[in-house]
């Protein structure tokens, strides 16, 4: 998925540290709003324990700090800490491979076969691709083209969530 340069810049800036503490970032996206803007942070802990509320907050601290040095946001923000959820965002490649054989919506920034909305079961990757199964179709996406990806909320997952298997 493409990144911004604001986000890149936050991404850069906080990586290290929160990697030291022992949590991956998953997401930064930055939203526009007529009194200033928002900063979302998702993240999850290495470990892949639950999130919770300590941890956002945690993290929300440091990322404070962290910016306030960096100055990659011109101007008024807030500052959004939470986890990926259940039916997380897929951002890295990692992502992708680590939720195969699950349902998940994707959008690419450009037609692929005539479409840019897809939802269908992660397949496999292959080399800079994700293979995704659609109905009886298989498509096959460059990771580079994916504008938006999550996974889709469905019983499979929450079970998956509820035996261990994955985790929010």
């Amino acid at each position: 998925m493409r990144v911004g340069p604001v986000e890149k810049q936050v991404i850069d800036a906080i990586t290290p540290s929160l990697e030291d503490m022992g949590y991956t970032v998953v997401r930064v996206k930055q939203f526009s709003r007529p009194r200033g803007s928002t900063l979302q942070i998702m993240a999850e802990r290495k470990d892949d324990a639950a999130m919770t509320v300590e941890d956002c907050e945690t993290i929300s601290r440091q990322v404070s700090a962290l910016l306030d040095v960096a100055d990659p946001i011109k101007g008024k923000y807030d500052l959004e800490v939470s986890s990926p959820g259940i039916d997380r965002p897929l951002v890295r490649k990692e992502d992708f491979a680590r939720y195969l054989g699950y349902e998940a919506k994707i959008e690419t920034s450009f037609p692929i076969e005539g479409r840019k909305r897809f939802r269908g079961k992660l397949l496999r990757i292959e080399e800079d691709d994700v293979a995704i199964q659609v109905d009886n179709a298989e498509f096959r996406l460059p990771l580079n083209a994916v504008e938006e990806a999550k996974l889709v909320l469905t019983e499979e997952l929450i079970k998956a969530y509820q035996s261990g298997k994955a985790s929010v």
